[in-house]
C-alpha cells in the first residue's frame, strides 16, 4: 500500500511539471520562468520576426519554462558596440553569437566575457549539442583547457571569396568555359571595356571591404600555397602551405608575387576596370550587376548561391559563375567551425536554462525551422522533392523572419531552397571539397599582449598602402611595394613573425 500511494504521488508531481518539462530532464527545476537574452549581430528586422519570435517562445515554455528576447547589435559601428556590450555586461546577456575570426572570441574569452561550460553541464542541459559535436571539435572550443564556445560544425557552408561574373559575357569573350584564373579575369573585364561601353568592368566598392584577405590575400591563394592564419587582426600572417603550415610565409616582407600583383593591379587600373576614383566610391554593386551596369561582384561563395538564382530573374541567360580565390593552385581551406559559435555570457543570471534553450534552437525540428524559415503553411510549404517554397510574392524584407542564427546550423534540420540552383551549387561544393583542407590552426589561441603596439602599427601601415596597391594607384609599382615593405619593417613585423612563429611552434612542435 505504502508503495502504492508513494508512487501516485509521484505521478501527481510529474504531472504538474509535464508543460514546463517536456524536454527538460526530471532533476532540472525549471519551475521558475525566466527570459533568455540573445547577443546578436543585424539591424532590427521590420518584417515578421517578432510574430515568429512569439510562436518560438510558446515553444520554449512549453518545453523548459523560458522565453527568448533578442538584443541586437546594429551593424553601424557594430564592432565598437558588440565589444562594450561585452565589457559591460551586468547580468543583462545570457547567449552570445560570436566567432573566433570575425568577432574577437578568443580575445573576449581572455577578457572574461564568456562562462566557461563544464562537461557535466553540456552533458546535463545541452545533451543533443554535446552528442552532436564530436570530441576532436570540443578541443578546438577550449582555452586553457576550458570549453567556452559551441561551435557551428553541423552545417556546410563556404565563404571563401572569389569572383562572380557572367558565364553569357565570359562565352562572348572567347571564355567559353569560365572564368578560372586572374588572366581570365583580365581577359573578361578587357571584353567588356571594349565591347560594353555602358557598363564598367568590376565598379568595385573601394571603400575598404574590396582588399586585405579578399583582393590582396585572394592573389596570394591563387599564386601560392600559402594558408591564411586567422585571429592576429591584420592579413599579413599565413603558413607556407597545406604541407608546411607552421612556419610562416615571408610573402608580405621578400620575393616577387606581391611585386607582380601590384603590377598587374596598375595594368588594370590603367585599363579602366574600376573607376578612377574608386577609393571613394561606396555603391552597391551587387545591385549595379543586376541591372546590368557592371560586369562582376567580388564577395564570398554563400553570396553567390543566392545571387546566381536572382541575377537569373534580373538578367535572363546571365548564367552567374564564381571564380574562386586559389583556384589555380588548388588552394582552398574549409571554414573554421568556430567562424560561428554560440557562448554563454559570464554574468548570465540563468547559465543552465541558456543553454537549455540554445540546445533547442540547434537541435528541435519544430523551433529551428521557425527560426530559420517562419510559420510552415503560412510562409513556407515544403514542396515533393523537400524544397522550401515560398509564397507568392514572398519579399524576405517584408515577409520573412531575421534572427540571425549564425552560431549553431544544423545541415540535419536545414530545407534547401527551391529557387536556387543546386546543381550548379553542388558542383561548386564538390570541386571544393575534393582539394581542401580543413583549417589548420584551430588548436592556438593566440596571445598577442606583448605585439599589440607593433600589430596596431602594422595595422596602420597595411590600411595606408594595400588599397592604393589593390586599385593600382602608383607610378612604380616595384617601387612602392618597396616602400611598404620598409614600412613593415620599421613597424615591427619581424618582431611580430617571430612571436607569432614561438607560439605556433609551442602548440605544433618544429
Amino acid at each position: 500500500m505504502k508503495k502504492l500511494v508513494a508512487l501516485l504521488v509521484a505521478m501527481m508531481m510529474l504531472t504538474a511539471m509535464l508543460p514546463v518539462m517536456a524536454m527538460a530532464d526530471s532533476a532540472i527545476d525549471t519551475s521558475e520562468h525566466v527570459v533568455i537574452t540573445y547577443l546578436v549581430t543585424g539591424d532590427i528586422p521590420t518584417n515578421r520576426t517578432e510574430e515568429v519570435l512569439a510562436k518560438i517562445n510558446e515553444k520554449l515554455t512549453e518545453k523548459v519554462n523560458a522565453e527568448l528576447k533578442i538584443r541586437w547589435i546594429e551593424w553601424t559601428d557594430w564592432t565598437t558596440k558588440y565589444n562594450l556590450a561585452l565589457a559591460t555586461q551586468s547580468g543583462d546577456i545570457d547567449l552570445i553569437g560570436t566567432a573566433t575570426d570575425w568577432l574577437n572570441a578568443w580575445p573576449n574569452i581572455q577578457k572574461g566575457a564568456f562562462l566557461p561550460l563544464s562537461e557535466d553541464m553540456l552533458k546535463t542541459y545541452a545533451p543533443k549539442t554535446w552528442e552532436q559535436v564530436p570530441a576532436e571539435n570540443w578541443e578546438l572550443c577550449k582555452y586553457n583547457g576550458e570549453i567556452y564556445l559551441m561551435p557551428e560544425d553541423h552545417y556546410a557552408q563556404w565563404t571563401n571569396h572569389g569572383f562572380m561574373y557572367r558565364g553569357d559575357w565570359a562565352r562572348e569573350a572567347g571564355l567559353e568555359n569560365g572564368v578560372h584564373s586572374w588572366a581570365d579575369l583580365a581577359v573578361y573585364f578587357q571584353y567588356i571595356k571594349d565591347n560594353k561601353p555602358d557598363v564598367i568592368p568590376w565598379d568595385a566598392n573601394g571603400n575598404g571591404s574590396s582588399y586585405g584577405p579578399q583582393m590582396a590575400g585572394g592573389w596570394q591563394t591563387s599564386h601560392t600555397t600559402n594558408v591564411y592564419i586567422e585571429g592576429i587582426g591584420v592579413d599579413l600572417f599565413y603558413g607556407v602551405s597545406k604541407d608546411d603550415p607552421y612556419t610562416l610565409s615571408n610573402y608580405y616582407i621578400e620575393g616577387d608575387e606581391l611585386v607582380n600583383f601590384a603590377k598587374e593591379m596598375k595594368k588594370w587600373a590603367d585599363a579602366g576596370y574600376w573607376r578612377t576614383d574608386v577609393l571613394n566610391y561606396t555603391g552597391d554593386v551587387a545591385a549595379e550587376m543586376e541591372e546590368g551596369k557592371t560586369g562582376a561582384h567580388q564577395h564570398h561563395t554563400q553570396t553567390w548561391t543566392g545571387e546566381r538564382t536572382t541575377m537569373e530573374k534580373k538578367q535572363p541567360g546571365s548564367d552567374l559563375g564564381f571564380f574562386w580565390f586559389g583556384e589555380e593552385m588548388n588552394n582552398v581551406v574549409g571554414l573554421n567551425i568556430t567562424h560561428g559559435a554560440m557562448a554563454v555570457a559570464m554574468t548570465s543570471k540563468n547559465p543552465e536554462r541558456a543553454l537549455m534553450v540554445y540546445d533547442l534552437m540547434r537541435n528541435d525540428p519544430e523551433i529551428y525551422r521557425l527560426m530559420q524559415y517562419g510559420i510552415e503553411g503560412d510562409m513556407y510549404t515544403i514542396d515533393e522533392n523537400g524544397y522550401i517554397v515560398r509564397p507568392e510574392g514572398y519579399e524576405q524584407s517584408k515577409d520573412g523572419v531575421d534572427l540571425n542564427y549564425w552560431w549553431g546550423r544544423n545541415d540535419d534540420l536545414e530545407l534547401r531552397d527551391g529557387k536556387k540552383d543546386w546543381e550548379a551549387i553542388d558542383a561548386l561544393y564538390a570541386a571544393y571539397d575534393a582539394v581542401k583542407i580543413n583549417y589548420p590552426y584551430g588548436r592556438v589561441v593566440f596571445d598577442l599582449a606583448n605585439v599589440q603596439m607593433y600589430l596596431d602599427n602594422l595595422s596602420n601601415v597595411y590600411n595606408t598602402y594595400m588599397p592604393r596597391i589593390v586599385f593600382g594607384m602608383m607610378d612604380d609599382p616595384e617601387a612602392y611595394v618597396a616602400e611598404f615593405r620598409a614600412q613593415l619593417k620599421a613597424a615591427g613585423i619581424d618582431i611580430c613573425m617571430q612571436e607569432i612563429q614561438r607560439q605556433l611552434d609551442a602548440v605544433y612542435g618544429k
